[in-house]
């Protein structure tokens, strides 16, 4: 089972069984956001989490393995037309520079690891809609002249 295959029969599972990524998350001992991460694909699990993983969804060693395998990270399209995705690229499209300047003046020349990272997403109630609150926690990594 490849990673796309993979990918596909956890969606599936999860759809049938009317699981959250949270309840898969917790079977893993992972956040939700990185388990969804590596159950699309983009993360690998270590064995323990991947076994988890897999019986939680009702799945066999097959999907386990492949959850286990190091990913191979690929974007298909320059930029996504699925909604949710394309906002994000709008926002950095309209607010990058902004982030830029500001952590260059925060904390010097560097970028923001996306391997040092932790995400955290939740809902924020409000009756003028509910809001999505999104933190992005990345270490600093500075330029080295050498």
């Amino acid at each position: 089972m490849n990673k796309a295959e993979m990918k596909e029969a956890i969606l599936q599972a999860k759809f049938e069984k009317g699981l959250k990524w949270s309840d898969i998350a917790k079977a893993a001992g992972l956040s939700a956001e990185f388990t969804c991460s590596a159950c699309l694909g983009m993360h690998h699990l270590e064995k323990k989490q991947a076994d988890a993983v897999a019986d939680v969804l009702g799945l066999g060693g097959e999907a386990s393995t492949a959850l286990q395998r190091f990913p191979h990270k690929t974007w298909s399209q320059s930029i996504p037309t699925d909604p949710v995705i394309y906002r994000w690229y709008e926002i950095v499209g309209v607010y990058g520079e902004t982030i830029k300047e500001l952590i260059h003046e925060k904390f010097g020349d560097g970028i923001m690891s996306a391997i040092d990272f932790t995400m955290e997403i939740d809902k924020q109630e409000d009756p003028k809609g509910d809001r999505v609150v999104v933190k992005l926690n990345g270490k600093f990594l500075p330029y080295k002249s050498w």
